[in-house]
């Protein structure tokens, strides 16, 4: 079993300043500023666990209907079509382009579907003060942070496709409501992982070892 540090800065009253990164000595646990850049200073953030559970339950309701609803509707002298995330992918493999289906269907469906299951487990882990991997739940945190951006791909194409479709006159083509909610699960996965603190990963470990 690996071993880690017995202390941290916040046993230590040490905080680190997130607006100027200013290394502060906090004498009790009462929120106080910065003497440089007079940000507040806390040894973790307030309301973490709550802030992130609640944003996160919104993007896992706002997942089904960005599924689900169509995300695209085209309008031409044939009528109207409207597509989903999934019946673009279909589209995508059956005309042979399985390349790009794949990369929209990892960006669209899994992306976003890993990381609400990520950001459970590390919710569920800080709830019920798991020691287990603290590192690796860091890492994966770190990796959520990094891919939140990149999920974001549908969104992208269609505002290209209107522009260009709108620009050259061959139809009418707008967003559907299932582009609302797939942005909205995007926009609050990332704040649910903005939210989170990872410091309170380490919390558990450091209360295990000293007992």
């Amino acid at each position: 079993m690996p071993h880690y540090p017995l202390s941290s800065a916040a046993s230590r009253n040490l905080c680190l300043c997130h607006g100027c990164g200013l290394l502060v000595r906090i004498s009790t646990s009462e929120a106080v500023a910065c003497p440089r850049c007079a940000a507040p200073l806390h040894l973790r953030r307030p309301a973490a666990l709550q802030r992130c559970w609640a944003l996160l339950l919104a993007a896992m309701i706002s997942y089904l209907p960005a599924n689900l609803l169509p995300i695209m509707e085209t309008t031409a002298l044939t009528g109207v079509q409207r597509d989903t995330i999934m019946s673009g992918v279909v589209y995508l493999w059956n005309n042979d382009s399985w390349p790009l289906a794949l990369v929209v269907f990892t960006a669209s469906v899994l992306v976003p579907m890993l990381k609400i299951l990520a950001l459970l487990l590390l919710l569920c882990s800080v709830q019920w003060r798991w020691s287990w991997a603290p590192r690796q739940r860091t890492r994966l945190y770190r990796m959520i942070e990094v891919i939140g951006p990149w999920s974001m791909l549908d969104i992208f194409v269609v505002a290209l496709m209107v522009a260009l479709v709108q620009w050259q006159s061959l139809a009418s083509i707008k967003a559907g409501p299932g582009a609302i909610a797939f942005g909205a699960v995007v926009v609050l996965t990332m704040l649910a992982a903005m939210s989170f603190d990872p410091r309170m990963i380490w919390d558990p470990v450091e209360e295990h070892d000293e007992q």
